[in-house]
C-alpha cells in the first residue's frame, strides 16, 4: 500500500493515484463489519447523523446570507465517524476532544442544537457563552473538552483526560474510574510532533484513549499522499507497540464496531488504539474555500459512498425501518435546526461588562 510521495508539479497524477488508492483501501475494508444492529440503534444513528448533516447545511445557509461570520469549517460527509465513535461511548462518562471542525462532535456528545448554534452566532446562550465561536465549542456538562483552532492542540488535552482516568484508579483507588477519552483529528495533524509524543506516552502508560484520525484525504489544499512518507496512518501505531486499525469511515456500523473493540481494550487496561477512519468532506476546507483543488471524479467517488444513504440502505435491507419513518425523522430534525437558528438569532449578546469573565478560574 505504501508508495512514494508524488512531486508537487504533477497534481493531476496525484489526484488520480489518490482516488485509485482510496478505492483499493476501501474495497479491502468492505467486509470488515459483520455485527448486527437493532431497530432502536439504527434509528438513533440515523437521527444523529441527520442532525449533523442538516445542522451543517443550515450553517452554510446562514453564512452565505451574511448572518454568520468568521471561519466556519463544516463536517458534511464525515458524520459516520462522529456518530460511530461517540455513539459507542458513554455520554457524560467518557470524554471527547475535537478540532476546528467540531459542530457535529458537539451534537453527537449531546450538546443541545440551540447551544451550538448560539455559539456560532456569538451569543451568551452558546455553550461557550459566545466567547469561542465555531472553532472553540466547549461543554463541561457534556464532557466535550473543546474544539481547537490549531491542529494537534487537542491531543495533549485528551491525553491529560485519559491520564486522569488512569490515575484515579491506580493512585487514588477508584475502581469505578474507567472513563475513556476520544481524541479526534485529521490526517494533516499526523505529521506534527504532538501526535507522535502523545502516542508514545499513551502506550507507555497504557492510557485509556482512542486516537481517532478522520482521514479526509486533504489538509486544507494539501493531498494526504503528498505530505507523508506512509499514507496508511494506522500503521504508525506499530512503532509504539500500539494497536492500530483501519476502518471505512463512511460506514457508521463499521466505525461503531471498531470503536467498541477499542473501548473494550481501554477499559480492560490494555491501553490506547489508533483508529484511522477513511472518510471525506463533501464541502471545501471552510466556507471561504472555493474548493477548486479536488477533482470532480474524486468528489463523485466519495459522494457515491454518502454515509447517510449507506445507513438507510442497510436499515431498509434488514427490514428494520421504512423510508417513510426516516423521512419523518428528517422533518423533525429540520424543525429542530430551524428552532436552533431562531433561538440563536433572538438570544442576547454577551455583555461588554463581562469582557474579562471566564479568563481566570473562580
Amino acid at each position: 500500500m505504501t508508495k512514494a510521495s508524488t512531486p508537487a508539479s504533477d497534481q493531476t497524477t496525484s489526484k488520480t493515484g489518490q482516488a485509485s488508492e482510496h478505492a483499493e483501501r476501501l474495497t479491502n475494508l468492505e467486509s470488515s463489519y459483520s455485527g448486527t444492529i437493532s431497530r432502536e440503534e439504527g434509528l438513533a444513528l440515523f437521527r444523529d447523523m441527520t442532525l449533523g448533516r442538516r445542522f451543517e447545511d443550515k450553517c452554510a445557509e446562514m453564512y452565505y446570507r451574511g448572518k454568520m461570520f468568521g471561519f466556519v469549517h463544516l463536517y458534511n460527509g464525515q458524520e459516520a465517524v462522529s456518530s460511530g465513535v461517540i455513539g459507542a461511548m458513554k455520554l457524560k462518562h467518557d470524554w471527547f476532544c475535537s478540532t476546528y471542525r467540531d459542530h457535529v462532535h458537539a451534537l453527537s456528545a449531546g450538546v443541545p442544537a440551540r447551544e451550538v448554534m448560539s455559539e456560532l452566532f456569538g451569543k451568551e446562550t452558546g455553550c461557550s457563552k459566545g466567547r469561542g465561536g465555531s472553532m472553540h465549542l466547549f461543554s463541561k456538562e457534556h464532557h466535550l473538552l473543546g474544539g481547537y483552532a490549531f491542529i494537534g492542540e487537542g491531543i495533549p488535552v485528551a491525553l491529560g483526560a485519559a491520564f486522569t482516568s488512569r490515575y484515579k484508579k491506580d493512585a487514588l483507588g477508584d475502581i469505578n474510574s474507567d472513563a475513556v477519552t476520544a481524541a479526534f483529528f485529521g490526517d494533516g495533524t499526523c505529521n506534527n510532533g504532538q501526535f507522535f509524543e502523545c502516542l508514545n506516552m499513551a502506550q507507555l502508560w497504557k492510557l485509556p484513549i482512542i486516537f481517532v484520525v478522520e482521514n479526509n484525504k486533504w489538509a486544507i489544499g494539501m493531498a494526504h499522499d503528498r505530505a507523508t512518507s506512509d499514507p496508511e496512518i494506522w500503521r504508525k501505531a506499530k512503532a509504539f507497540g500500539m494497536k492500530g486499525e483501519e476502518v471505512d469511515g463512511m460506514d457508521v456500523l463499521a466505525v461503531r464496531a471498531a470503536t467498541e473493540r477499542a473501548l473494550k481494550r481501554a477499559r480492560a487496561g490494555e491501553g490506547p488504539t489508533l483508529l484511522e477512519c477513511l472518510t471525506y468532506r463533501f464541502r471545501g476546507h471552510s466556507l471561504a474555500d472555493p474548493d477548486e483543488l479536488r477533482s470532480e471524479k474524486e468528489k463523485e467517488f466519495w459522494a457515491n459512498r454518502d454515509p447517510l444513504l449507506s445507513l438507510e440502505r442497510h436499515l431498509n435491507e434488514k427490514g428494520l425501518v421504512s423510508s417513510d419513518e426516516l423521512r419523518s425523522i428528517e422533518k423533525e430534525i429540520d424543525s429542530e435546526v430551524l428552532d436552533a437558528v431562531e433561538f440563536a438569532l433572538a438570544a442576547e449578546e454577551p455583555s461588554p461588562s463581562d469582557l474579562t469573565k471566564y479568563i481566570w478560574a473562580d
